[in-house]
């Protein structure tokens, strides 16, 4: 009985240190942000970060009005299964307002700058007014042609065209894998 006691004793000396060491360093990985957009589908949430992103603040350069007009950089890890991937930028305060859209991306490392003038129009909320600037990535199973979607004008039907992308043809569910999610201001330029 001491003897299994003893070696209880010793197992548990071992073993606690091994899991509070994973245990802080599963701590230390940020976590994907989930938007409420997703919250009852069930689609996972996958890590998307950007350098352009500080403190829940856009970089001004990104602006239309007093930036480069810019895309922001991001980066996020492959998705298993992922054909390519759809990003959106959305002003939530202007009736979701698109001012990115790019469709069947491949790459998941975009510096800034990445997107062409045809599929981004950086932020440029009214004079004295700071807006709210969502960038979903989307990773589908395969590509979609038709986003149901336009750059540079107000987007009300926007959640119903996302997930669009889950079943965009008949056959086809489930295509939709995953979305990763970031969300910032931007106050109106100089």
């Amino acid at each position: 009985m001491k003897k299994a006691l003893l070696f209880l004793v010793l197992l548990a000396l071992l073993v606690l240190p091994a899991a509070a060491e994973e245990t802080a360093a599963d701590a230390a990985l940020p976590a994907a942000a989930e938007s409420p957009l997703f919250a009852e589908t069930g689609i996972p949430a996958f890590l998307l970060t950007s350098e352009d992103l500080t403190d829940g603040a856009w970089d001004p350069a990104i602006a239309k009005a007093g930036g480069k007009n810019v895309s922001p950089q991001l980066s996020w890890e492959p998705v298993p299964g992922a054909a390519c991937y759809v990003v959106y930028m959305v002003d939530t305060n202007a009736f979701d307002f698109v001012h990115w859209m790019s469709n069947n991306v491949t790459e998941h490392l975009l510096p800034r700058g990445w997107a062409a003038a045809t599929e981004y129009v950086g932020p440029y909320p009214p004079p004295g007014e700071s807006h709210s600037y969502d960038i979903y990535v989307l990773a589908l199973g395969q590509p979609v042609e038709d986003l149901k979607s336009s750059l540079n004008v107000a987007n009300v039907f926007f959640t119903k065209n996302v997930m669009y992308l889950d079943a965009p043809a008949e056959g086809i569910t489930g295509n939709l894998l995953g979305y990763g999610y970031l969300s910032g201001t931007c106050a109106a330029g100089n």
